[in-house]
């Protein structure tokens, strides 16, 4: 797929996204309510979540939930030279507005290291290919805090945003697990099967 032609995807899919919001306002309550805690019990304490820009499917409740699991919760921090990081966050925590609408802890707050992280989407496909906003700083992070150990990475998405096929690009790092408000799609262990049938999707 050509540069412009993967343009065209996001511009189309954000359109889609921006229509799903509108029909389905309270779809993050509905998602939370649906959550497996098991992902928390297995990957957890450390997860990295996200606050909604635009018409993102809204994980605050979802937070909640988690926070009150036991959960530690990390926002992304995207540092001047285009990398991010994840800093410590309480619900209620002051944020400094940054690039790209972001509310991100300030500088002082410490850095920490997630092992499982939520992440928002435009599109995915049952392959585990992401589709974001095409600046890289979700593939540069997690292909860091893989370098340093298992990192657990579930997307978050209206179910309407699942397409057949996303291109993918090397430097993507797939998905091992997406939610939705109708629920969970597991990917890693679809993948996991297929690679102990020696049948790698």
């Amino acid at each position: 797929m050509s540069a412009d032609s993967k343009t065209a995807l996001r511009a189309e899919m954000k359109a889609l996204r921006e229509e799903l919001a509108a029909r389905d306002p309270d779809a993050g309550e509905t998602l939370a309510g649906k959550f497996p805690l098991k992902l928390l019990e297995r990957y957890g304490p450390i997860v990295a979540v996200y606050l909604p820009i635009g018409s993102e499917i809204d994980p605050r409740p979802l937070m909640e939930k988690l926070e009150q699991a036991g959960a530690k919760l990390a926002l992304p921090c995207v540092l001047d030279d285009g990398s991010m990081i994840y800093r410590h966050y309480r619900r209620g925590d002051p944020l400094e507005a940054r690039p790209f609408g972001l509310l991100e802890p300030n500088s002082e707050v410490p850095e920490v290291h997630p092992t499982l992280v939520i992440t928002p989407l435009l599109a995915f496909d049952r392959a585990g290919t992401r589709l974001g906003y095409g600046k890289g700083h979700y593939d540069r992070a997690l292909t860091a805090l893989r370098a340093e150990g298992r990192v657990f990475v579930c997307g978050l998405a209206f179910q309407g945003q699942e397409v057949d096929q996303v291109p993918v690009e090397p430097h993507d790092v797939p998905l091992d697990w997406v939610m939705t408000e109708r629920g969970s799609i597991p990917l890693f262990m679809m993948r996991t099967f297929a690679e102990s049938q020696g049948d790698t999707p």
